[in-house]
Formats: C-alpha cells, structure tokens, sequence
C-alpha cells in the first residue's frame, strides 16, 4: 500500500501525475538555489573557490539523492514489539537500527548530507517564508520516511519517483546556487 494512499487515485489521473511530477522537481531545485545561495551568503570565503564548493556539495547532494532512492523504496521496518525485547540486551545495535545507520557507510553518508541540511538551516541567516519552506519540506520527507519505516506502508512507484525527482532538483538547485559569486552591496555614503 501507497505511503499517501487517498493520493493513489488521484495520481491514476496523468494531468494530476505531471503537475505532481512538475511541483515536487520544481519545490527541490527552488529549496537548493536558497540552500546553495545560504551556503555563500554565510561563509563569504567559499566565494572565492566558487567552482569547487559547487561541484563538491552537486557531487555530495547527487551521492544522497542515488543512496536514498533505494532506502526509501524499500525501507527497513522497525517493529517496536522485537525493538523491546532486544533492547536489554543491545542497546546500541537497536539504536542504529531506529537511526538507521547499521546498514553501512553509504547509508551514514545519506543520512549526514539530511543532518546538514538541518546544520545549513540554523547556521545561515535564512528569515522568515524561506526558512519555513525548507524547514515543512524537509520535515515532511522527514516524516514520510518516518512513516515508511514504522508503519507496514511502503512506498509506492510513483512516490518513489517523486521522492528521487524531489532530490535530484535540490542537487540541481545547489549546483544552481552556488555556482555563481553573489555580488555584495555597496554602501552608498553619499
């Protein structure tokens, strides 16, 4: 069953999955321009290597979106019932288990590229609507996952295009930010 699953006929409608489609890409590539362009208002001095911040947070954003599609298509469930009895006795594998960092490396990765996006978050000077935008996106892919992994609900095709489209256009949004030194105003002392 579908993670949304009222949406799952709605979705059978192609208008609906193109505009679908159109708004998820197009929210992701609008949350990486802001993040990407938070990133250089922030640290003034990445502007200087402009060329190379760009095309290490595309390839690290890229690596999260290509490591993620897989762990969100089929999540690793946790059943809080096993989760109890094991606890006693494991404490930190269960940890890992409901963090889900017991999976690897790669798996680590993703998880610190969604854990800097939080850090990006409190760090730079982002007000207001834009701060909120990211923040209800992000927690609501937060939650989803959330959703996939404690619930019997797995995700279906189509979520988990719009999942990999929505992460592809924040890598394209970052690349977009960030590729570009943002001009600084000048006071006007006259």
């Amino acid at each position: 069953m579908a993670l949304i699953p009222f949406l799952t006929d709605i979705f059978q409608n192609p208008v609906f999955s193109i505009i679908a489609i159109f708004c998820v890409f197009g929210i992701g590539i609008f949350q990486g321009i802001i993040l990407g362009r938070a990133i250089l208002v922030r640290f003034p001095r990445l502007q200087n290597h402009v060329k190379t911040v760009s095309i290490s947070l595309f390839l690290l954003f890229l690596t999260n979106a290509v490591l993620s599609v897989p762990r969100f298509a089929s999540p690793e469930k946790i059943d809080f019932s096993t989760l109890s009895d094991s606890y006693s006795n494991e404490a930190f594998s269960t940890l890992f288990l409901i963090f889900g960092t017991n999976t690897g490396f790669l798996t680590v990765l993703a998880i610190s590229v969604t854990v800097m996006t939080f850090v990006i978050l409190k760090f730079t000077h982002l007000h207001g609507i834009t701060k909120g935008f990211i923040f209800f996106f992000t927690i609501l892919l937060l939650l989803l996952t959330g959703l996939s992994r404690l619930t019997d609900l797995t995700p279906s095709s189509f979520e988990v295009l719009l999942y990999f489209l929505y992460q592809l256009g924040i890598t394209i949004g970052i690349l977009t930010g960030t590729i570009r030194k943002i001009k600084t105003k000048k006071l006007d002392l006259k």
